[in-house]
C-alpha cells in the first residue's frame, strides 16, 4: 500500500488504518498485542483510538484501550516511530460522567485530557489529536435532525483551536482532526484557522459504508474544496455488511453471541439496529455473493476505492479478521456492481445514518 496525505498535513498513512475499539472489551490484551504486531509486519502505519475506548463504553474500562497501545509500544522498541498515532478527546459527556465532569468540553478539558492519554499512550507527542464529537449539538449518532433549542454550547470553536494549539506549541500533538462533523463545523474549524493562525485540522473522522453515505450528501464537496481527508469508519456497518446477521437478525435465537451489536442492547437502538438498517444490508450481501464476493469484501473494496475515501479504519476482533480485511486490498469493483449498487441506494438510501 502507498501511503497518502492527510489534508495539508505533513502525515503520510496508510489507506487502511487500524481500530482499537474492540482492545479491553471484546479483546484481551494479549490477542491485542498479537492484532498490533500483525498489523505492522502487513505494513499498516495507522493507529486510531481514543481516551473514552473500549466500546461500549463503561466506567470500568475508560482508558483502557490506550493503556494496551501503551503497553505494547513500550515493549516494542522502535514501533512507536513507524506509527501515525491517533486519539481522540471526548466530546461532552453524553451519560458518560466518568469521562469528566459537567456537559461541555473546555479548554482545560481538552489539556487534561491530553496529558491523561499521553501517560497511558505511553508517549510523547499524538501526531493526530481528533475531537470525538462536537461540542456543539449536532445530530449524530443516529439522530436524525439538527435542533437549535438543544444547543448549550459552553466552549466556541475558536477557544477549542487555540487549546488544541497551546498542545502543538508545546509539542504535545503534532496535528488535529475532527470526528463525526457536519458541513458547518468543518468550514467554521478551517475558517477560524486560516484566519488566527491556529492548527488547521488535516481530517475528519465520519462514518462512511454502503448503508451510510451520508458523506456524499454536501461533506464530499466539502472536505475535497478545503483539503480536509475523510478517515471512514464502520465501513462493514457494525457488522451488518458482513453477512453475520442475515440468517438470524440482530438478536434472539441463532445471533452470533460475541458480537457486538448482538452482545449489547443499547447497540441494537442506535442507527446500526435498525430494521431497516438490516434490511438493506442484506441486499448488499446478497449482492456481492452475486458476483464471487464475499459480503466483507463488497464493503470493503467499496470503501478502499472511493475517491472520497483517505484511509478506511477496520475494527477487528483476532487476527483472521485482520488478514481477511487487509487481504480486501487491490480487490475491484466492476462498473456493473457499482451501478448495482448505486440502485440499491436509491431505493434503501442511508437507514443507518
Amino acid at each position: 500500500m502507498n501511503t497518502v496525505q492527510l489534508g495539508q498535513s505533513d502525515l503520510h498513512v496508510t489507506p487502511i488504518c487500524l481500530g482499537t475499539m474492540t482492545f479491553g472489551e471484546q479483546v484481551d490484551e494479549a490477542t491485542a498485542h498479537a492484532i498490533l504486531d500483525r498489523s505492522l509486519e502487513r505494513g499498516v502505519n495507522f493507529l486510531d483510538t481514543a481516551e473514552m475506548y473500549s466500546v461500549p463504553a463503561r466506567a470500568e474500562t475508560f482508558g483502557a484501550t490506550e493503556a494496551i497501545i501503551g503497553r505494547w509500544l513500550a515493549s516494542r522498541p522502535g514501533a512507536r516511530q513507524k506509527l501515525v498515532l491517533a486519539t481522540k478527546v471526548a466530546g461532552p459527556s453524553r451519560g458518560m460522567p466518568w469521562v469528566r465532569d459537567g456537559s461541555g468540553m473546555t479548554a482545560a478539558d481538552i489539556a487534561a485530557s491530553c496529558e491523561a492519554s499521553l501517560r497511558r499512550l505511553q508517549t510523547d507527542t499524538i501526531d493526530l489529536y481528533q475531537i470525538h464529537w462536537p461540542e456543539r449539538h449536532v445530530p449524530a449518532f443516529g439522530a436524525m435532525y439538527y435542533d437549535p433549542a438543544k444547543d448549550k454550547s459552553q466552549t466556541s470553536i475558536h477557544e477549542q483551536l487555540e487549546a488544541l494549539a497551546r498542545l502543538v506549541r508545546e509539542g504535545k500533538v503534532r496535528h488535529v482532526g475532527l470526528s463525526n462533523e457536519t458541513p458547518y463545523g468543518v468550514h467554521e474549524f478551517v475558517r477560524l484557522a486560516e484566519q488566527h493562525g491556529l492548527p488547521r485540522v488535516a481530517s475528519v473522522q465520519n462514518p462512511y459504508c454502503l448503508i451510510n453515505r451520508s458523506w456524499e450528501n454536501a461533506l464530499d464537496e466539502t472536505c475535497h474544496r478545503l483539503q480536509v481527508s475523510l478517515l471512514a469508519y464502520s465501513p462493514l456497518g457494525f457488522g451488518l455488511l458482513t453477512g453475520k446477521y442475515d440468517a438470524s437478525g440482530l438478536e434472539g435465537e441463532g445471533a452470533p453471541k460475541g458480537a457486538r451489536i448482538a452482545r449489547y442492547e443499547s447497540v441494537r437502538k442506535q442507527r446500526w439496529g435498525r430494521a431497516d438498517a438490516l434490511q438493506a444490508a442484506r441486499r448488499y450481501n446478497a449482492l456481492a455473493r452475486e458476483h464471487g464476493l464475499t459480503p466483507t469484501q463488497l464493503a470493503l473494496a467499496f470503501c478502499y476505492t472511493k475517491w472520497q475515501v483517505a484511509s478506511t479504519i477496520i475494527g477487528v476482533t483476532s487476527l483472521a479478521q485482520l488478514d481477511e480485511d487487509l487481504d480486501v486490498w487491490g480487490t475491484p469493483l466492476s462498473a456493473e456492481i457499482l451501478a448495482a449498487i448505486d440502485a440499491i441506494r436509491w431505493e434503501s438510501r442511508d437507514p443507518a445514518i
